[in-house]
């Protein structure tokens, strides 16, 4: 790398912590390990701190190193055996791994210089150690919020949490006492959706939307790539066996029934008029609930069994392989992807969607970020929905646009040129910028 003046310049060195870190598949990292191919191009050394796979309650998936650069230095931490800790009634990779992570992390920055801290995790209880280190080591630090620290959406919609609400209830106290002091100190916060933006400074009368980036996560065509050179295969369903296999992938909390509902309301109507026959069709939801393997529950099958749709729609609730889910993406003839009664779900899974190439209906609150994203890209079908109105308002869009134009037989004529600005490399590019304004 080269400076202005053509004089080699000094790769700015970056602590990249993110506990969950592949071989582990997991959400929270998709940030890193896409950002990470391009990091050295923008003129910036990354080392990662991640916890040992052995005590992440998530699965592994050894093909995703694949996608790491050769020599990425990355330094493994231990946390106390969930087996031990779900005794007491908790398993938050946070506090299980917080004292491991806080000492090699002392040790890293004591021994060797870095420009700059990122968190990139959704486990907030980490992330207070960027106070730590700027206080300690006047190393700054920034933040990469991709859900709310603090989640009062639970609160406001009266929809049950996960884990219970007095579970949720103790943890959002840990999380107010610690959000707005440590996001003081940062440098800068990225967030993926506005509305978290927005919600922190209204919140914060001291945080400045100045001292915010807008930046979701990107769709990463060398994944893609990737699994195709690997052959990955999918046992989810047969593309083959003559039926139309439409795909939901990801998590499904309870505010999903927001969009569910109207959806299947719309394929009553649509069987009904004899647009498509029962038997053409399987619905397929995949990885629908974030919990350890043996303790997913199905979410989606209730309601499909209240339409009489238990023959139509089936439920994969435990998280597949990265991969996997994008050879399903691939091998669906048409994909659902559906929001829920939060509009600042960014619905990251998008990006991946469109670069599958497929037949594509978006269900999102009319606030929701991924409306912009299908409307610059035009890469499906995109029905809008507001809290406030009726399911069948929100029913009557997308039987009008996705089953009586038939639109689940047509591939999109997506614009590639207004989906540029979504890839992974280009938020890469935007994250990098980040950093250069906080370490000029």
């Amino acid at each position: 790398m080269t400076n202005e003046n053509g004089a080699a310049s000094r790769a700015k060195r970056v602590l990249v912590i993110s506990p969950r870190f592949p071989p582990t598949s997991a959400p929270d990292h998709q940030r890193v390990r896409m950002m990470l191919p391009s990091l050295s191009e923008l003129g910036w050394h990354a080392v990662v701190m991640a916890v040992d796979p052995r005590y992440v309650e998530a699965p592994l998936e050894d093909d995703l190193l694949l996608t790491i650069p050769e020599g990425t230095e990355i330094v493994r931490c231990r946390a106390v055996p969930q087996e031990l800790t779900r005794r007491f009634g908790f398993g938050s990779l946070g506090i299980r791994a917080g004292a491991s992570l806080r000492k090699n992390g002392d040790a890293l920055i004591e021994a060797s210089h870095f420009d700059l801290v990122f968190f990139s995790t959704t486990e907030f209880g980490v992330i207070p150690l960027g106070s730590r280190w700027k206080r300690r080591y006047g190393v700054p630090f920034v933040v990469d919020l991709q859900d709310p620290w603090v989640n009062n959406h639970y609160r406001i919609t009266g929809t049950p949490p996960p884990g219970g609400m007095v579970k949720h209830r103790a943890t959002q106290m840990i999380a107010a006492a610690a959000e707005g002091r440590t996001l003081r100190a940062a440098a800068h916060v990225i967030s993926v959706s506005p509305k978290y933006r927005d919600d922190l400074c209204e919140r914060y009368p001291f945080l400045s939307p100045a001292g915010f980036s807008i930046i979701p996560f990107g769709g990463s065509l060398r994944d893609f790539d990737l699994m195709q050179r690997i052959t990955r295969s999918q046992r989810i369903f047969d593309p083959s066996d003559g039926r139309r296999h439409w795909l939901y992938a990801g998590t499904a909390p309870p505010g999903i029934r927001s969009t569910i509902i109207p959806f299947f309301l719309a394929l009553k109507r649509a069987l009904d008029a004899g647009i498509i026959e029962e038997d053409s069709l399987r619905i397929h939801f995949v990885g629908t609930d974030y919990a350890p393997a043996g303790a997913a529950v199905r979410r989606i099958i209730p309601t499909a069994q209240e339409f009489g749709f238990g023959d139509i729609v089936s439920e994969h609730p435990q998280r597949i392989p990265y991969l996997e889910t994008l050879k399903c993406l691939t091998e669906a003839h048409a994909l659902l992807l559906f929001g829920w009664d939060d509009p600042g779900y960014t619905a990251s899974k998008l990006y991946p969607y469109i670069l599958a190439k497929k037949p594509l209906l978006t269900v999102l609150h009319a606030e929701s970020s991924g409306n912009e994203v299908m409307h610059a890209a035009k890469a499906g079908v995109s029905v809008c929905f507001d809290v406030a109105s009726h399911a069948a308002e929100t029913a009557d869009g997308i039987f009008e646009l996705w089953f009586r134009d038939r639109a689940f037989d047509a591939l999109p004529s997506t614009d590639w040129a207004g989906f540029a600005p979504y890839t992974a490399e280009a938020m890469s590019r935007k994250v990098a910028r980040v950093f250069d304004s906080v370490c000029p």
